[in-house]
C-alpha cells in the first residue's frame, strides 16, 4: 500500500521538473498526484493499483483540460511574425509620405521606413501592402 505522502513527493518531484525543464506537461502530473494523494489521505485503504489508476485518469484528464485551456496562447503566438515583421504589414493600408516615382519609393510605417514597390503614385496616396518580398513591401492604390 503506497501511503499518502508517497504521493505527495511524486507531485514535488514533478513540480521541480517543470521548473527546470517547463513544458507545461510535468505540472499537470504534480496536480495529478497531489490530487491521488488527497484521495490517499481521505482513504487510506485505497489499494496502491486502484491509486495509479486514479494517478493516470487524473494525469490524462489534466494533460487533456492543459491543453484545451491553453489551445488559445499558440493560437495568438501563430499570428506574431517573429524576424519577419513585413509579413504582419500584408493587408494593411498606409499612407504614402513620399511619391513612388519609376515603381520604387519608401513607405513609413510605424517608427521604420521601408522600400516599397509599386505603380507611380504621389505623396498622399491611400495604398495598401500586397506582398513582401525580403525588406521591399509590395503595395496597391485603394
Amino acid at each position: 500500500m503506497i501511503a499518502f505522502w508517497h504521493w505527495l513527493v511524486v507531485a514535488a518531484i514533478f513540480a521541480v521538473i517543470e521548473v527546470a525543464v517547463p513544458a507545461m506537461v510535468c505540472i499537470w502530473f504534480a496536480a495529478a498526484a497531489f490530487g491521488t494523494a488527497g484521495i490517499a489521505w481521505l482513504a487510506p485503504d485505497i489499494a496502491w493499483e486502484h491509486q495509479a489508476l486514479i494517478f493516470a485518469a487524473l494525469a490524462i484528464a489534466g494533460v487533456a483540460i492543459g491543453r484545451i485551456a491553453f489551445a488559445r496562447f499558440g493560437e495568438r503566438s501563430s499570428e506574431i511574425h517573429l524576424n519577419r515583421r513585413a509579413d504582419g504589414y500584408i493587408g494593411r493600408i498606409f499612407t504614402l509620405e513620399r511619391p513612388i516615382i519609376d515603381g520604387r519609393g519608401r513607405l513609413r510605417v510605424d517608427d521604420t521606413t521601408w522600400l516599397v514597390e509599386g505603380p507611380d503614385l504621389p505623396a498622399g496616396t491611400r495604398v495598401q501592402v500586397t506582398s513582401v518580398n525580403n525588406t521591399l513591401l509590395r503595395v496597391s492604390q485603394l
